[in-house]
């Protein structure tokens, strides 16, 4: 398996872990608006992160044969967010719009910390 996939596979665990801690939380506490954001945002950025990671294979694919170079999908996952904001602003008794907003940056947050942990720690 390529590294790039197991890179994606271990960012994908971090992710439903985050989201299996968040259903907890929204279970358990009574900070539901705010996990249920959390989830919201976290669900999509997962999204957001199976379509970066399916941009990136088909760009080496491309890279790879020579032919032509397709985008990365910027416009997808801007979509993605505004699709996250609308939902909130809509329903704003059951979603908190900073943890929301939090929960779209996780894929992101997830790839740093992977990056670092993966560099530092691992490589060694």
């Amino acid at each position: 398996m390529p590294e790039f996939k197991q890179m994606f596979t271990r960012q994908r665990k971090w992710m439903f872990f985050l989201l299996s801690f968040y259903v907890l939380g929204w279970g358990f506490t009574a900070y539901q608006s705010i996990f249920l954001g959390l989830i919201l945002g976290t669900s999509l950025s997962l999204f957001n992160l199976w379509l970066m990671s399916r941009k990136i294979d088909k760009l080496g694919q491309a890279a790879e044969q020579g032919g032509k170079i397709p985008s990365l999908g910027s416009f997808s996952r801007l979509a993605t967010g505004a699709l996250a904001v609308v939902i909130t602003m809509r329903y704003p008794d059951y979603f908190h719009l900073i943890s929301v907003v939090i929960g779209l940056m996780t894929s992101y947050i997830v790839i740093m910390i992977d990056f670092f942990m993966h560099k530092l720690y691992l490589d060694k």
